[in-house]
């Protein structure tokens, strides 16, 4: 069912409360006039008595995901994949919103299909990353003082235009790092959340915060943006986080060197396109493709950046916050850090549990999108009087796992992202091996493309490697538990701490969880994967980050500044 007009807004628009000079500033350059702002702006012709615009959303309401059931969903898809297909593009540097060339250029390719070229795109060099970074420092007076109500819109223009292109978001997730239809189509509806949420949270915290009232002054706080940052996205979630992280940091009035990852650069540039076309001022956002090890560090180190925001592995996301500790000359300031790091996240599944919940929430939490999801289960913990039975399941459950091409909708799980990564899960199986028994899976099951079966290993140790470390793939390793106790001390014995769940009718175990499970995000006899923007804010404990709660009501916060304003009151 549809859920907006025909330019993809939600079903009715904002009520704008008049302000009563016949215009509305929030229709002026920068950004394009859109339908929704000219529908209110006829409504302030009037010579009512002048007042502050204040733009009102509609209540946010999670994007639906489609399930590709009807014919007509299925040819369009495979319409934009073919689309796609037919000629790869060469993808520009973007700095201060001219299209340049790189000092070098590489090759985006289907990880399902090696050979085949999705795009073309530049690399910066060290000195074009400062160029950014500049770029972004010299845009961001202007940007900064642009109103939140435009900053917003610029969002939901964003959101708006997502949704028309949708198909093509979709296809270029399955081509470039080999997301399934329903995976891909999640990943997408998840940009278009972060869109719409952090655009309503952007006019909830430019109205401030109440303060505790003072006889004879006027106290106020406001939120003001805190300049130039960068933004360093991961591939697995191509769209949604990298559009999440690009739009939060720019939404709160700061500017961005974003620079994606080299396994998913066109799904970026092709974002940054979409930006410039609903209205993004030069600058603001600088397109920055280039190798970590070259560009990556000279950006985390530049004392012109505010912040850094990543995505990633524990190992690099260490890198950044020793690096954007030190203090470089010209530096006024503490560079912030937000930082999303991974997980070895495990699902309890305790003796009274219902066994085929349970069964499909491990398997559908642990091969999903292969297994590359830092939410992922690389874990199932299970107490001993149900371990026979669940590993019986289990087995019938990922046996029936189709791998195949992602294009096939009839795929259930697709490649890992490169050679490099399959090769790592594999040194991981060879380990596993030795640390358990083999289940099920461990075998490439085609000559093409970086495919790997979903690989079981049961009975082993809590302390085994693969129990312990990060495998990033379609890896699970079940542990038999003695008894809930043991379960719960198995459940938080990692370095990490993002996501977990609990697979339990006793509700007094759960209250335990809920207590002693120390993770950011716990799930009740629910999956520990699929976290919804505004219903489960998102992020982390320990090594798996700095907490950062994404799409939730405190995001923002890691964007901005807050600044405290008292006046003595006068007296006439």
């Amino acid at each position: 069912m549809p859920n907006g007009d025909s330019l993809g807004y939600r079903v009715s628009p904002w009520r704008t409360k008049n302000r009563g000079d016949g215009g509305c500033e929030l229709c002026q350059p920068p950004l394009r006039q859109s339908a929704r702002y000219r529908a209110d702006c006829s409504v302030l012709s009037t010579k009512a008595p002048l007042m502050a615009v204040t733009l009102v959303p509609q209540p946010f309401v999670n994007e639906p995901i489609r399930a590709f059931r009807t014919a007509q969903e299925r040819a369009a898809l495979e319409a934009a994949i073919a689309e796609l297909r037919r000629q790869a593009r060469t993808y520009s540097l973007v700095i201060g919103g001219k299209r340049l060339a790189g000092h070098s250029e590489f090759v985006s390719r289907n990880p399902a299909h090696p050979g085949e070229v999705v795009g073309i795109v530049q690399a910066a060099g060290v000195d074009q990353a400062q160029a950014a970074v500049r770029a972004a420092e010299d845009a961001f007076p202007q940007w900064s003082r642009v109103p939140a109500e435009r900053r917003a819109e610029l969002l939901f223009s964003a959101a708006a235009a997502v949704r028309k292109r949708r198909d093509e978001f979709v296809a270029l997730l399955i081509l470039e790092v080999g997301k399934t239809w329903v995976e891909a189509d999640a990943d997408v509806a998840e940009g278009i959340d972060f869109l719409e949420y952090y655009g309503r949270e952007m006019l909830r915290y430019a109205q401030g915060k109440p303060l505790t009232p003072l006889a004879g002054e006027d106290n106020e706080l406001r939120y003001i943006p805190m300049g130039p940052g960068v933004v360093i996205p991961p591939w697995n979630f191509a769209f949604a986080i990298m559009a999440g992280m690009t739009s939060a940091a720019i939404v709160t009035g700061n500017t961005v060197v974003l620079k994606p990852s080299s396994d998913a650069p066109v799904i970026a540039a092709r974002f940054v396109e979409l930006l410039e076309a609903c209205g993004l001022p030069p600058g603001v956002v600088n397109f920055v493709p280039g190798a970590g090890a070259s560009i990556g560090d000279a950006l985390i180190s530049d004392p012109h950046v505010r912040f850094v925001s990543f995505t990633g592995s524990k190992e690099v996301g260490l890198r950044i916050n020793r690096l954007a500790a030190d203090v470089h000359p010209g530096q006024h300031w503490i560079k912030r850090v937000v930082a999303e790091m991974g997980g070895k996240d495990g699902i309890i599944v305790a003796a009274d549990a219902d066994l085929a919940d349970a069964v499909e929430g491990v398997a559908v939490s642990a091969f999903g999108f292969s297994g590359q999801k830092c939410s992922a289960c690389s874990r199932a913990i299970v107490e001993a009087p149900v371990y026979h039975d669940f590993v019986t399941a289990l087995a019938r459950r990922v046996e029936a796992i189709v791998v195949g091409d992602p294009v096939d909708p009839g795929s259930h799980m697709g490649p890992v992202i490169n050679e490099r990564a399959l090769q790592k899960i594999e040194e991981y199986l060879d380990i596993g091996k030795r640390e358990g028994t083999l289940l099920r899976g461990g075998e490439r099951p085609f000559d093409e493309g970086y495919y790997l079966e979903p690989t079981v290993f049961v009975d082993v140790a809590p302390d085994a490697v693969i129990a312990q470390e990060e495998i990033f793939g379609p890896v699970l390793a079940v542990i038999k538990a003695e008894d809930y106790d043991h379960a719960l001390a198995i459940a938080n014995n990692t370095e990490y701490g993002l996501t977990g769940s609990v697979y339990s009718r006793d509700q007094r175990k759960l209250e335990r969880a809920r207590d002693e499970f120390h993770v950011g995000n716990l799930y009740f006899n629910r999956k520990c994967t699929g976290a919804m923007v505004g219903a489960h804010p998102f992020g982390g404990f320990n090594m798996s980050g700095t907490d950062s709660k994404a799409g939730g009501p405190d995001y923002l916060l890691l964007f901005l500044l807050a600044k405290t304003i008292s006046a003595k009151r006068t007296t006439s």
